[in-house]
């Protein structure tokens, strides 16, 4: 029989396990029998393996080929250095590719999906890779189903499998067994499936399988594909690459026939040139970007944005737009009652965070006892049995649980002396239409008696449609007419107009006990009355919003409240002035898409917005050439985070299903991390920038070196273990710890990137092409000076000023524009310590004696070494003077 064919107890005694849970101990016990819940992925690279990889490159393997026959011919000792160096190679190139694969792993750990079980008896949340069978999970809407469960209880529960079965009508389900074997998946409905996600409702299941096991993971089995998880620059510099490759075969043939011509030793020149082609081609260029991308995601991690998919990081340095939630991302999300309302009376509600002390005052500031009075105790009572917030009292301390919204409320009624618990054991709830964005309320109804009450809350103008009497002050249902209507709503916008969130409340009698269906329960109500409910902006947000347009940035606020509320909040974080652009959900949805596409630019606030317009937004920005990022936190938000460019879920208020759909997700909810990312983006690429330009300079003057000494006259400058030897120290340490650098000063006072925009953009190539030539003919002027004035070794000469400049360079390019005495040597100690390094290894090859024997370098004087270190320091003065000009230009 199959798991839906089995009635739960029959489940449970199958999977030997209790219905009110397993115990740690033994979900361990069987997670080391069952293995882990999750789907297995492609075979991941051994550190052995990655290391030989380091060898399978055309060019090194003719390089290493190359030096057996020169050792075969004599030339031991040369060959035996190339191979040491060209293994220090692959060592160095080893640990970058390891460093990568271990951040991107570490990022995949970090965002692992959680859920939410029973075990041991209470309720917890676990990772979703540690369920094993038996355990019960608890789902709700905008859950991902993390298993493969038999429910158990189910409350209104629909489930959508479009990921599974193609069908997009989520799929409403029991807990009764099904007789029939070979039904359908997307029949079963007492079954809910991993990777299903839950759109209504609530329920528990208990896991019958789980990783590879489940229907998820059996089609994974089938499909399993690898995915490209470069990000774009990656891609292009990949495609660079292969070019540059080309070139540089090019460029070495020629320096190999033009030394044949002027009777260079074969064997030698050979080597030279092959040394040229693996130093000019920078191999390592994917693993710095991913190394530069994910530490850069791990220092975000640090600030509260967690990175799901790495070219997000890429992405944010060209974002234009954030399109941000309001409640709980710009405002603060610690909801207090501040006012409320019923039947024409008004009272101002007192206290302090969650403490449930404080007092009710009239307009004259006098305390009201209201919990005596039957009308308001009904509106109380209804406040808090609507509601599946909770609020424990600890020593003086509050432990909440649930929407902000609610707690708020909760805290409000224990108030006026009707503490939740209290509440709900005389009126236990019997049935629920639980909320949705869709109809702006939820409803409850409870036993009363021998009678059942529903109470319905949600958007004041919403409940007021639906409601056909009202609560009157001697508490007794009358009629209520539109003009009565119109007041009640007045008396909502008079709130909402300073800052507050406004709701509403109703409720109705009913005889027996009726049917969870929104037309019996939710029309012909009875008004009560109103909250207004205040969410205090993030002090955070202003500066932030502020750095954002100072950044080229626009932020824009979205949000399901009130336009005036929205309005009075905007006006507070300083989104908007008097004459700023607002547009309401009612309006974007009759306003025609070129008309909506010629105003989008201008719009700062998006009110009464259902999630489903956030697609529309989205699309019309960027159709406008508009890079954005959205935030969500909703099951109906993940089209349009999937839309964005850059799609933000919430971390603590999001859904399984938003944040699996997003590509960043804040950690603490606030709009401030956004701005903090973007800010952390546009350093890295700028770190890639840098080091892009460091390494293609270097072998720029490597390749103009080699290259001009023949057409000068001039013999080889470098020797093969020279080239390699420079390309090991130049653009190991020094290169990596550039990614280390410091943002710029104007770093968010520039605009922002366009995507498309070349990685050597900007001058770069001019800069690689200019300095490169620079280092190539100090280093020839060496040559030639100690030759003619027999000055020194030549070559050891040639060998350290090519190095040196190198440094040199390194130094200068730390700032596009400022200067390096402007910014100091000690504001980025690795790369000091690395150039610093770097010098006394080259030392060590002039002045070692074995070090002299591989390299067949001489020992430099006094008056050598300081005019070797004068002639290099050029480059680096050259470079300041190309930074002061662009400073005077602009």
């Amino acid at each position: 029989m199959h798991w839906h064919q089995k009635g739960v107890e029959e489940v449970f005694d199958e999977l030997n396990a209790s219905p009110h849970s397993i115990s740690s101990e033994e979900a361990g016990r069987r997670l080391a029998e069952v293995g882990r819940n999750e789907l297995t992925t492609k075979r991941q690279k051994t550190p052995f393996e990655l290391l030989l990889d380091q060898f399978k490159d055309f060019m090194i393997i003719v390089l290493i080929a190359a030096a057996i026959v020169s050792s075969l011919i004599g030339e031991v000792a040369d060959a035996a250095a190339i191979l040491v160096i060209l293994v220090l190679n692959a060592f160095i190139g080893f640990v970058q590719e390891y460093r990568a694969e271990r951040a991107i792993e570490a990022l995949r750990m970090l965002a692992a999906p959680e859920t939410t079980v029973v075990r041991d008896g209470t309720i917890r949340t676990i990772p979703a890779a540690d369920l094993v069978p038996g355990d019960i999970v608890l789902l709700d809407a905008g859950k991902i189903v993390p298993a493969d469960l038999r429910l158990i209880d189910v409350a209104l529960l629909e489930i959508n499998e479009s990921s599974l079965t193609g069908e997009s009508a989520p799929v409403k389900k029991s807990v009764q067994p099904i007789s029939r074997e070979d039904i359908p998946l997307g029949d079963r409905r007492n079954m809910a499936y991993s990777g299903t996600f839950v759109t209504y409702g609530r329920g528990s299941g208990v896991v019958v399988e789980t990783g590879m096991n489940t229907e998820f993971g059996k089609i994974a089995a089938l499909i399993q594909t690898s995915e490209d998880l470069r990000t774009p620059l990656q891609r292009r510099l990949a495609v660079f690459g292969k070019y540059l490759a080309f070139a540089a075969i090019g460029i070495s043939t020629i320096v190999f026939v033009v030394g044949v011509i002027r009777g260079e030793q074969i064997i030698l020149i050979f080597l030279t040139a092959v040394s040229l082609a693996v130093a000019a081609i920078p191999e390592a260029l994917p693993a710095v970007v991913t190394i530069a991308l994910s530490i850069g995601a791990n220092r975000m991690v640090q600030s509260k944005a967690l990175i799901r998919k790495l070219p997000a990081v890429e992405s944010l340095g060209s974002v234009t737009f954030i399109c941000s939630d309001k409640t709980g991302t710009l405002t603060e999300n610690k909801m207090k009652v501040e006012e409320i309302y019923a039947a024409g009376e008004v009272y101002r509600v007192t206290g302090v965070g969650y403490d449930p002390h404080g007092e009710f005052l009239d307009p004259e500031g006098r305390a009201v006892d209201l919990s005596k009075q039957a009308r308001w105790h009904l509106f109380f009572r209804g406040l808090v049995l609507n509601n599946d917030a909770s609020v424990i009292g600890r020593n003086g301390t509050y432990e909440v649980i649930g929407d902000p919204t609610e707690i708020a409320l909760v805290v409000m009624a224990a108030k006026a002396g009707l503490p939740k618990e209290d509440a709900e054991q005389r009126h236990p709830r019997v049935e629920e239409l639980p909320f949705d964005s869709e109809r702006r309320m939820m409803t409850t109804v409870h036993a009363a008696g021998d009678r059942f009450i529903s109470y319905t809350k949600g958007a004041l103008d919403v409940i007021l449609e639906r409601s056909a009497q009202e609560l009157n002050a001697q508490a007794k249902p009358s009629s209520l007419n539109p003009e009565q209507k119109v007041k009640i709503a007045g008396k909502g916008d008079e709130l909402a107009a300073q800052g507050l969130r406004v709701l509403g409340i109703a409720y109705k009698f009913y005889d027996k006990k009726p049917p969870a269906d929104p037309d019996i329960l939710e029309r012909n109500l009875i008004f009560i009355g109103l909250v207004g409910i205040v969410d205090p902006p993030r002090a955070e947000a202003k500066e932030a919003i502020a750095l954002c347009r100072q950044a080229g940035i626009q932020p824009v606020m979205i949000t399901g409240d009130h336009p005036l509320t929205a309005k009075n909040i905007g006006r507070r974080l300083g989104l908007i002035n008097e004459h700023a652009d607002m547009l309401t959900g009612e309006e974007l949805a009759g306003l025609p898409l070129v008309e909506f596409e010629e105003r989008v630019q201008y719009i700062r606030i998006y009110a009464r917005v259902a999630p489903e317009q956030k697609v529309k937004i989205v699309k019309a920005l960027q159709d406008k050439g508009e890079i954005c990022a959205m935030t969500g936190d909703g099951v109906n938000d993940a089209p349009a985070l999937k839309r964005a460019d850059v799609g933000v879920a919430m971390g603590i208020t999001g859904t399984d299903v938003a944040k699996e759909a997003s590509d960043m997700i804040l950690l603490d909810d606030n709009f401030a991390t956004i701005v903090a990312a973007v800010r952390e983006g546009r350093r890295i690429y700028d770190n890639i920038r840098r080091f892009i330009r460091y390494t293609m300079t270097s072998n720029s003057g490597e390749i103009w070196t080699i290259f001009l000494a023949p057409f000068l006259g001039l013999p080889i400058p470098l020797l093969p273990i020279h080239i390699l030897w420079i390309n090991l120290v130049t653009d190991g340490l020094p290169g990596l710890a550039l990614t280390a650098e410091r943002s710029e000063a104007d770093i968010m006072r520039r605009p922002p990137r366009h995507p498309k925009e070349s990685v050597f953009a900007h001058g770069m190539t001019s800069h690689i092409i200019w300095v490169g030539l620079l280092m190539g003919a100090v280093s020839l002027v060496s040559q030639a000076g100690s030759l003619y004035f027999k000055f020194g070794d030549w070559r050891t000469m040639v060998f350290t000023v090519l190095t040196l400049s190198q440094m040199g360079h390194v130094l200068a390019i730390r700032s596009e524009k400022q200067s390096l005495f402007t910014q100091g040597l000690l504001t980025n100690k690795p790369l000091l310590g690395a150039v610093l390094l770097t010098f006394f290894l080259q030392l060590s090859t002039i002045y070692v004696p074995f070090m002299q024997e591989i390299f067949k370098t001489k020992p430099l004087g006094v008056r050598e070494l300081a005019v070797t270190l004068a002639i290099s320091s050029l480059v680096f003065v050259a470079v300041e003077i190309e930074k002061a000009w662009g400073r005077l230009r602009s």
